[in-house]
Parts: structure tokens; sequence; C-alpha cells
């Protein structure tokens, strides 16, 4: 069987598609229809942990994108998803609703470590492939006038923990431990193990 030339990546993420581009892996997107819920796919479960959560999610999304798939008719190509989720204390911290629950987020996370966690799944026809990638994150001590002045700028909305490390939170960033990809929300060696389990050649 030839190995497959692109990916659909079910994600509207900038970020997961330029770490795709990083690996050398061709993609097209795969986004969800204006009748879909997808939001909805994210609530979190009473007493879930982060890790049952983030995994729940993503294979959530997997299906959806495969049905998605489907009802287009496109043409055979794996399949990719991911999630990734910020936990503190036993916490998830999600997307922020607003700059009030931007500010209160970015607040707790001063001057302390945290887990950010980002599951990947690929489905190639029948086989479905999945990992986990976990890192630690501490931020450095946090003034009230860095976090508003950082809220101000926007980028915490839509951000699981309300900061994206490839932006101007990477100045809040004392310490990491893991996969700086897998916190910018696709882990490139985890990815790659899939993709390859998929029939890429990388």
């Amino acid at each position: 069987m030839p190995a497959p030339s692109f990916v659909y990546l079910a994600s509207q993420s900038p970020r997961r598609a330029q770490l795709l581009e990083q690996l050398g892996i061709a993609h097209r997107p795969l986004l969800a229809d204006a009748s879909e819920d997808a939001e909805s796919l994210e609530a979190v479960l009473p007493r879930e942990s982060a890790t049952a959560y983030v995994q729940r999610v993503t294979a959530l999304k997997l299906d959806a994108a495969v049905q998605r798939w489907k009802r287009r008719a496109l043409s055979a190509a794996p399949v990719l998803c991911a999630d990734t989720t910020v936990t503190l204390d036993g916490r998830i911290l999600g997307k922020p609703a607003d700059a009030a629950e931007a500010r209160a987020m970015l607040t707790q996370l001063s001057g302390r470590a945290h887990r950010v966690l980002t599951a990947v799944a690929v489905q190639a026809g029948r086989r479905r492939f999945a990992a986990l990638s976990v890192s630690q994150v501490r931020f450095a001590e946090l003034t009230r006038r860095q976090i508003a002045d950082y809220v101000a700028g926007g980028e915490p909305m839509g951000k699981a923990g309300a900061y994206a490390i490839q932006g101007r939170a990477g100045a809040f960033v004392a310490h990491i431990a893991g996969s700086h990809s897998g916190i910018m929300g696709l882990p490139a060696f985890e990815t790659a193990q899939l993709l390859r389990q998929a029939g890429f050649r990388l």
C-alpha cells in the first residue's frame, strides 16, 4: 500500500498546522460545519481528571471529524485531531469565557508550576492511534499590570489556561519540563510516532 501523501487536520489552530509543516507533513483542513456544536464536545464531566478529559475530548473530536469526512465523500487519507488542556491543583483550566476569567486564571498560575496535557489521535482507515504528551510549566511571579496588559492584548482568549507559550506569554515561563511543541498544541515527537504508524515516512 502506498504511503499517504497528506493528512486531514481537524483543527482550526494555525499552530497545529505550522507544527505539521515543521514535520514535513502536507495537510488539508477538515473543519466543523456550521451546524456542528463543536464547543459542546469540550464540556468537562463531574470529577473527571485532566488526563481522562483531554483523551476523551480528542476521541470525540476525531469521531466527529471522521463522520464529517464521510459526509463530504472526501478522498482517503488519515485524519488527525488534538486537544490541549491545562491543569493546576487537579483543576482543569479551559478556555476563559471573558477577560475577567482570563485574569483570574493567570493570577492562579503566577509563580507556580502547572501541567499541560495534549492528546493526539489519528484515524487511518479502520485503525486508530493515540498518544498523550504531559509537560510541566512554571510561571514567574506576575504583577497585576503584566496580567492586565497581557489580557488586554487579547491573546488569552480561546487558549487553554488563558495563555499561548508561543506568544507574549513566553516571557512569563521560567521553566518547562516536557514538550514545547506539546504545550503549543501538537507534540512533535508523539505526532511523528502516530503518523509513522499511519503509514507516513518520517
